[in-house]
């Protein structure tokens, strides 16, 4: 058992969205190819998260109580900006009624996400109440005592552990004021994407975990994003420092520190997603995947699924 008293597991960030599908479109996953997906995970990761209560997650989830699939889902809700952050490079300034239009559409999912909690609680084990929206980079900026109010809903409507996800980095001092809401901690680690080799990629990662868990030794903390991306276009991440050799030994390094430890840790992720980020087909965001669009292994995943080489 680990520290949630949840059975011990290699768990996974899904998102199915194939070549000509994406959020932005409305072009969603079938339930035939989210099948064909789950198939493919099923036996060698026991837990899955879900970013949104988009209709790709309801998807998933009717697959997975249809086809009576042996995972545990991870459901979060994806908030996005309530205030402009001046310091995000890409975008993240936006007008007073956009604003006001993002609060409503956040309420609304916070709904929706609660109405799924309760529809499938035997498959939904925890809850998320946004994802990298206190970073100080990010895009879709919330403050934290907006945060705080929706740990506080969700955990009102519903009977799973409800946290948050981020960046370790604000975890140290920023959402301090949410720890004693949430039921556990969870943090992201990138190593790549702050200049990282792979000599140092595991140490890093270790020091971000024990530098929260040290923190707040009373609370429990996992993982729900660790990775190494395969492409790049220089845009954040030197191409240098990217590969499928690179991404393989990272994630041996991270799953067998995981297992030693018992930290539930969700690899990013299962799946190249082409729409991800800039058009450019170098762009780091597309390239995350344990397996290409087509769902053909990459390296790190090739002993384990020789025969869909064929």
């Amino acid at each position: 058992m680990n520290r949630l008293e949840l059975p011990f597991g290699r768990a996974i960030c899904y998102s199915g969205f194939r070549n000509g599908q994406s959020p932005e479109t409305g072009i969603f996953p079938s339930y035939e190819e989210i099948k064909e997906d789950l198939l493919l995970l099923q036996g060698h990761w026991e837990y899955l998260r879900l970013y949104d209560c988009d209709p790709h997650a309801e998807t998933v989830l009717d697959v997975l109580e249809t086809e009576d699939l042996n995972f545990r889902v991870m459901l979060g809700v994806y908030i996005v900006a309530e205030v402009s952050n001046h310091n995000c490079e890409w975008g993240g300034v936006y007008s007073d009624e956009q604003l006001a239009s993002n609060i409503i559409q956040n309420q609304n999912n916070v709904r929706k996400l609660i109405r799924l909690a309760n529809r499938y609680p035997q498959i939904i084990f925890s809850l998320s109440a946004g994802n990298e929206a206190a970073v100080e980079w990010t895009d879709h900026l919330v403050p934290v005592e907006r945060i705080m109010g929706y740990v506080k809903w969700i955990k009102d409507g519903t009977h799973q552990p409800v946290t948050f996800c981020d960046n370790y980095a604000p975890w140290l001092d920023k959402l301090e004021p949410l720890v004693d809401l949430v039921d556990f901690i969870s943090i992201h680690t990138y190593p790549v994407w702050e200049y990282k080799g792979i000599e140092d990629g595991l140490t890093f990662t270790q020091d971000n975990f024990n530098a929260v868990a040290d923190k707040y030794p009373h609370k429990s903390v996992i993982i729900t994003e660790a990775g190494w991306a395969t492409n790049s276009n220089g845009r954040g991440i030197e191409p240098h420092n990217v590969s499928e050799e690179l991404q393989r030994t990272y994630y041996k390094q991270l799953v067998n520190w995981s297992d030693e430890q018992g930290v539930l840790t969700f690899i990013f992720e299962a799946f190249d997603e082409e729409w991800k980020g800039s058009p450019e087909p170098l762009e780091p965001e597309k390239h995350w995947g344990l397996f290409r669009t087509d769902r053909k292994p990459k390296l790190v995943m090739q002993e384990l699924f020789s025969q869909l080489l064929d």
